[in-house]
């Protein structure tokens, strides 16, 4: 089944968390509601579910990823052009972790680049209901549920003291 997008527009703060809560009572789920503001509200305030972000993750990845390949760089070469000086070993660490230092470091900085872009869910293609007065103030509670209940969803936020209302 098709998933449609229903976008119920509120003036207050409060309507908007009671047609949130109103909404979960037709048996939709934390993950089926968003809410629109223009201003951040502090997190939970409408009673939303917790964002789990794992941008940490990003950077840990690609230091290490960064660290092995200045290893990787650094010993490749020194086995492929061996140069022998006054007895020295061949794999010497010393030169070695400027290299190590600097892959770790460009790992770190593009993964973390990558996983914002990732975390933040850039590109975003909108497809859902979007209403330019979320913009000019009022607090929008976009619900995604299966084609055939977007009217009951719409008589909800209606109920709840929507301004108005937007199927798409």
């Amino acid at each position: 089944m098709a998933i449609k997008s229903v976008l119920g527009l509120f003036q207050d703060a409060n309507q908007a968390a009671d047609a949130g809560d109103a909404v979960k009572e037709t048996g939709l789920t934390e993950n089926d509601i968003d809410f629109l503001t223009d201003c951040p509200y502090p997190e939970g305030a409408f009673g939303e579910r917790e964002e789990h972000i794992k941008l940490f993750l990003f950077p840990f990845i690609g230091g290490i990823l960064g660290f092995f390949g200045g290893i990787m760089v650094t010993s490749m070469t020194q086995m492929a052009y061996p140069l022998i000086t006054g007895g020295k070993p061949i794999l010497s660490l010393p030169p070695m972790a400027v290299v190590m230092y600097e892959g770790t470091m460009l790992g770190a900085i593009l993964f973390t680049v990558l996983g914002v872009l990732f975390e933040s869910r850039l590109p975003h293609k909108m497809t859902e209901a979007y209403d330019e007065r979320v913009s000019q103030g009022l607090i929008g509670v976009l619900v995604r549920a299966e084609e055939g209940k977007e009217q009951e969803i719409n008589d909800v936020l209606s109920k709840a003291g929507a301004v108005d209302t937007k199927i798409a």
